[in-house]
């Protein structure tokens, strides 16, 4: 009996310091995105682009 007096403050230490990771995790931003690096890589852009698809580098200063 005596062990729950161990058990039950380290297991509330424990559940504070997992919900201040998830909060921290939720406030930096780590789960803006979660669907766009799974598309990336499954995306194909094999394809070589067209002469007219490409900007010029003239125009990139603009």
């Amino acid at each position: 009996m005596e062990i729950l007096l161990l058990l039950i403050p380290i297991s509330l230490v424990l559940v504070g310091g997992i919900a201040w990771v998830m909060l921290w995790a939720a406030r930096s931003g780590q789960f803006d995105d979660l669907e766009g690096p799974a598309h990336s890589v499954i995306m194909d852009d094999d394809t070589p682009p067209r002469c007219g698809d490409a900007a010029s580098p003239s125009d990139q200063d603009k």
